[in-house]
């Protein structure tokens, strides 16, 4: 069972976060509350962030559900009872098909234990994750973040994230990975509710719902 933050817990992680960096002070008072972001873990779980990564919305929806019934259980027995070519049939790409064979195989030879996965510092289950192919580290992030709720997990390869933070700091440019992995630090021990606020302000602001400021603390567009 995956145990997150309750409301309270957020919004005083929060003030803490705008009092270790005053630059997230505006995403802060703008930003409603939110609910920590949980989605199913295991194999399924895995497996799921794995097809719906590089498409819509609407199409991740449709090519599950064609997973689902094609296999009957989402578990690695029947991933691997079938060839590449029926997990293609299902909707995977190539890639992807090859991927969930991957997946399937670590985990049916134990290589990737999600039991003992829980157990593991983040340094390790991020390197236990990627170890398997087809796994890259954002992936095993928000894993880590969204399916064992893991409070100091930074994704810094995410562009919303990445936008956001060139927001917050009145940038030119969005910053690399690793500059926003490394400028994600000051956030410790709250880095994974950094990352929510970030990501809850940056929806808000596209959608039209919430302002954001330029260096002279003047209301923008959203699409500047």
């Amino acid at each position: 069972m995956i145990v997150v933050p309750s409301a309270e817990d957020l919004f005083a992680a929060r003030a803490a976060l705008v009092e270790l960096d005053p630059a997230l002070a505006h995403a802060h008072a703008v930003t409603p509350a939110f609910e920590w972001r949980t989605r199913e873990g295991g194999f399924a779980g895995l497996l799921r962030m794995l097809v719906e990564q590089q498409v819509s919305t609407a199409s991740a929806a449709a090519i599950w559900r064609r997973v689902e019934a094609g296999l009957g259980e989402i578990a690695p027995a029947p991933v691997l009872a079938r060839q590449i070519e029926d997990l293609r049939a299902l909707g995977l790409s190539l890639p992807k098909a090859r991927y969930a064979h991957a997946i399937a195989e670590a985990c049916a030879t134990g290589a990737l234990d999600f039991a003992a996965l829980r157990d593991l510092p983040d340094a390790e289950a991020i390197a236990r994750l990627t170890a398997v192919k087809g796994i890259g580290r954002w992936t095993a992030e928000i894993y880590l973040m969204f399916c064992e709720g893991r409070a100091d997990i930074f994704p810094g390869g995410d562009i919303a994230l990445q936008e956001a933070m060139r927001w917050a700091d009145a940038a030119e440019r969005r910053p690399s990975e690793r500059e926003a992995a490394a400028r994600a630090e000051l956030w410790r021990p709250h880095r994974s509710v950094a990352a929510h606020l970030l990501w809850r302000w940056y929806g808000g602001v596209k959608r039209g719902e919430l302002p954001r400021e330029d260096s002279a603390g003047q209301v923008v567009s959203p699409l500047s």
